[in-house]
């Protein structure tokens, strides 16, 4: 049973960034999934395309300089409390960018932002975010 006041899922964006063999994630600041690793991105705003939502999000949280090229999935994300109950639901949708310019530097809601190559994404010492590896394998086989 859903506790507060979100009714209805939360629609959100990740932008999925590439350059060379490796992908860019963020490591989050704030639930859910303080801590883990994850695509950046952030909540879309009313009237914005999910592109265009991808793209500002990327650049807000790393710095990164990218071009959306298409949305490719979408995942659930849950997050509950101690208890149980769920407090948010959010829909992220999988945008695929394609890297211009620009390093990452963590910024907004993000603790530290880097590029990993997506054999080490399986590996046991790195916290990702549910769904990670998943969304960017098929993202990298999508550029293909």
């Amino acid at each position: 049973m859903m506790q507060g006041a979100q009714t209805r899922p939360v629609v959100a964006t990740i932008a999925v960034l590439f350059r060379q063999d490796q992908v860019l994630l963020v490591r989050r600041a704030n639930p859910p999934d303080a801590g883990r690793w994850g695509f950046p991105g952030g909540k879309v705003d009313l009237g914005e395309a999910l592109e265009a939502a991808a793209i500002r999000e990327l650049a807000e949280e790393t710095g990164v300089v990218a071009r959306a090229e298409r949305v490719f999935t979408a995942v659930d994300a849950f997050d509950h409390d101690a208890q149980g109950h769920l407090r948010h639901h959010y829909v992220l949708v999988a945008v695929l960018c394609t890297w211009l310019s620009g390093e990452p530097l963590a910024a907004d809601d993000a603790l530290e932002a880097g590029w990993f190559p997506l054999d080490r994404l399986g590996a046991k010492d790195l916290a990702l975010s549910l769904d990670v590896e998943k969304v960017a394998r098929l993202g990298a086989a999508l550029r293909r």
